[in-house]
């Protein structure tokens, strides 16, 4: 039970967390613009975030990106991480500088 139940910690998390109120299969649209709109629409819309809309949601899609893993295929992860992209310039923010 503890096996089967420890695997599934992620989708709880999205579930219970104060996390974001995704609209379905968000992630698995084919245009980053319209991850990047869709997940600027439920951030603002949502009761349930704690931080910035922006805040929000740059770290779902960064949770759903990491959770993914090896699994997820190269040409998804380019198009979530151009969502990232979208996303900044959607709230006006500048990329990050490394």
């Amino acid at each position: 039970m503890t096996q089967a139940k420890s695997k599934r910690w992620s989708q709880r998390v999205t579930e219970t967390s104060d996390a974001l109120d995704l609209e379905p299969g968000v992630f698995t649209l084919r245009d980053p613009r319209a991850i990047a709109r869709s997940l600027k629409r439920s951030a603002e819309r949502s009761e349930r975030r704690k931080s910035d809309p922006f805040r929000s949601a740059m770290s779902m899609l960064t949770f759903y990106i990491n959770r993914a893993g090896r699994n997820l295929p190269a040409d998804q992860r380019r198009r979530l991480e151009a969502a990232k992209q979208e996303l900044r310039k959607l709230f006006d923010r500048a990329p990050a500088k490394r």
